[in-house]
C-alpha cells in the first residue's frame, strides 16, 4: 500500500473524505461527464503498465480466436484503444464529452464507431448492437448504482454473440468506499443467478497487484465468459 492509500486509511481523513465526496457526488453518469469535462482521463487503468498489460491480453484473446468485431461498453478517452488491434470496434459510453474525444482521436480510422450509451435509454430488442466479444474494462466498480450495475451487465451480455470479457474486481466491499464513484461486487453471483446461457471459461489474474506493484497495481483480472 502506497504513501496516499496509507493516509487515507486514517479514520478521521476516511470521513472528512467521504464527506466531501457525498456532497459533490451526483451519480456515476454526472461524475464521468463532469471529469471529463474538466480534462480528466479514463483512470490509471487505461494508461502505462496496466493499459499494456490489458491490451496484451486481449490482442491475443482477438488473434487466437478469430475475432472479427468486439464493442466495448465504456470506452473512455480512448487511450486504451490506442495499442488495441481489434478489426472493427464499437466504443460506447455514457459521457457525451468521452464519445467526442473518441471520435476526434480516431476520426480517420474507419474501422471504428462510437455512440453515448445510457443505460436507461437503451433498448436494442433487434440487436443492432452485437459483436463477437462485448467487452467492459474498468467499468463495473464506478456503477454505484445498483440498477445500473445490474442493467449494464444484462446490456453486457445480450450484445455479445460469443464471448464476454469483463476487467474487474470481483468481490463485495465491506465498508462504504472512499471515493463515492467506487462501489466493488461480486458481479460473477450476479452473473450466475441472473444471465443465463454463459459459463465462465477462465479467469486471468493481474500480473500488476497491489501487492506486488503497491500504488501502481491493480484489484482487477480478466473474466472470460463463453456462450454456452
Amino acid at each position: 500500500m502506497g504513501f496516499k492509500e496509507q493516509i487515507l486509511q486514517i479514520p478521521f481523513i476516511k470521513e472528512w473524505k467521504r464527506n466531501q465526496q457525498k456532497k459533490k457526488f451526483k451519480g456515476s453518469g454526472d461524475y464521468w461527464e463532469e471529469r471529463y469535462q474538466n480534462d480528466g482521463n479514463s483512470g490509471e487503468g487505461s494508461y502505462d503498465h496496466l493499459a499494456e498489460f490489458k491490451a496484451e491480453f486481449l490482442n491475443e484473446f482477438v488473434s487466437k480466436n478469430n475475432i472479427k468485431s468486439l464493442m466495448e461498453f465504456g470506452c473512455g478517452d480512448g487511450n486504451q484503444l490506442v495499442i488495441a488491434k481489434y478489426p472493427q470496434y464499437i466504443g460506447l459510453d455514457i459521457s457525451p464529452t468521452a464519445v467526442k474525444m473518441c471520435y476526434n482521436r480516431f476520426k480517420t480510422d474507419k474501422t471504428k464507431s462510437f455512440y453515448v450509451y445510457n443505460t436507461k435509454a437503451f433498448i436494442d430488442n433487434a440487436r443492432i448492437f452485437n459483436t463477437d466479444v462485448t467487452m467492459s474494462l474498468d467499468v463495473l466498480y464506478h456503477l454505484v448504482e445498483k440498477e445500473i450495475f445490474e442493467t449494464y451487465l444484462n446490456h453486457l451480455f445480450a450484445a455479445a454473440n460469443k464471448y464476454v470479457i469483463i476487467y474487474a474486481s470481483d468481490y463485495d466491499q465491506k465498508e462504504e468506499p472512499v471515493y463515492q464513484h467506487e462501489n466493488r461486487r461480486k458481479f460473477t453471483e450476479y452473473v450466475n443467478t441472473s444471465i443465463k446461457g454463459w459459463k465462465l471459461k477462465e479467469i486471468v489474474k493481474n500480473k500488476y497487484t497491489f501487492e506486488t506493484h503497491k500504488e501502481k497495481g491493480s484489484f482487477c483480472d480478466f473474466f472470460i465468459y463463453e456462450k454456452a
